[in-house]
């Protein structure tokens, strides 16, 4: 089994990270929320440039193949282009691979109607539709993006299912410290 580095000396399979990962986003997530209001408030100018480079260092350690559990429990977003481009390769009718695999979620987005994903081989964590799939899978846990200030709501989702996403969003807390509940005396 792949094996990660979470420091120089210190090695966790990705079994144990998925084993941990709802008790250590549980007890991270009120912080993390606290975190996220106090970045929105004072966004430092280089949050993007950090994110990626936290996003870089954890993806050189993390195999999303030794985990899967982004395509075991949750559903991506399919907007219009996904749809066509993965009917096509299916050799399906848009409105036959939207009968079969897809429904419109509580927040209007189409999803998958099932979980784990459809396309999911569990023999191997990969994916029948890898070369075409979702916009919102490539991007995935989306820690990279351009202007990650938007997506914090969706991060702390993220935080729950990938150890990856968790791993980058604890990195970020101690590469930029915010300092909060902290009374400066003045002169």
């Amino acid at each position: 089994m792949f094996a990660i580095a979470r420091s120089k000396t210190h090695f966790i399979s990705m079994e144990k990270r998925l084993e941990q990962l709802p008790k250590l986003s549980k007890e991270t997530l009120p912080e993390t929320r606290k975190y996220f209001k106090m970045l929105k408030k004072r966004t430092p100018k280089n949050l993007d440039v950090v994110m990626k480079e936290l996003h870089e260092d954890e993806f050189k350690k993390t195999d999303c193949l030794s985990c899967g559990n982004c395509c075991k429990t949750t559903s991506p977003i399919f907007i219009e282009k996904d749809i066509q481009r993965i009917s096509k390769h299916l050799k399906m009718k848009e409105h036959n691979f939207i009968d079969q695999y897809l429904e419109r979620d509580q927040d209007d987005f189409m999803v998958l109607r099932t979980a784990p994903c459809s396309f999911f081989d569990a023999t191997d964590n990969s994916c029948f539709i890898y070369d075409v799939r979702p916009k919102a899978c490539s991007e995935y846990p989306h820690t990279n993006r351009k202007k990650f200030i938007q997506i914090t709501d969706l991060t702390l989702t993220n935080t729950e299912v990938c150890p990856a996403a968790h791993t980058i969003i604890e990195n970020l807390k101690k590469r930029i410290p915010l300092h909060y509940n902290k009374k400066v005396k003045r002169s």
